[in-house]
């Protein structure tokens, strides 16, 4: 099934200059990039985007932490592309991720871990358009 994924590249690998190759080791894998943008989150934004996770201990340190540096957003399309990319970007705790993965090579610690990618694809809808608007998204 066809679908698309949001990814946000966190600011520890923007800090480290990985935008690049995370977006490519992603294309790689033969998904589309169909949109992309540079940015710095407010919290406003940031509360919406870890909307699900609103009560748990951890809610405030993220929210933080994304919104700390600038990040990069961007829209993978292709068969499976949700599955693709969460088998790519490895556990959310990288010390349980395997070294061949996103995380498991750049992350740092379960906050700290390079990328997030949408978990379903009613999460990914909800993302898509909280960081892009449909004239955003390039069908090519």
């Amino acid at each position: 099934m066809r679908e698309r994924s949001l990814i946000i590249v966190k600011p520890d690998a923007m800090a480290k200059g990985l935008a690049g190759t995370i977006i490519g080791r992603l294309q790689g894998l033969g998904l589309k990039l169909v949109a992309l943008k540079m940015l710095r989150l407010d919290k406003a934004k940031a509360r919406q985007h870890y909307a699900v996770h609103e009560g748990k201990p951890f809610f405030d340190s993220v929210v933080d932490y994304i919104s700390s540096a600038p990040v990069v957003a961007a829209v993978l399309e292709g068969e499976e592309a949700i599955d693709v990319i969460r088998k790519a970007m490895g556990p959310t705790d990288p010390t349980r991720a395997e070294k061949s993965t996103i995380r498991g090579e750049f992350g740092l610690d379960i906050e700290k871990n390079a990328i997030h990618g949408s978990d379903s694809p009613e999460t990914a809808a909800r993302e898509i358009a909280l960081f892009f608007t449909e004239d955003e998204i390039l069908d090519y």
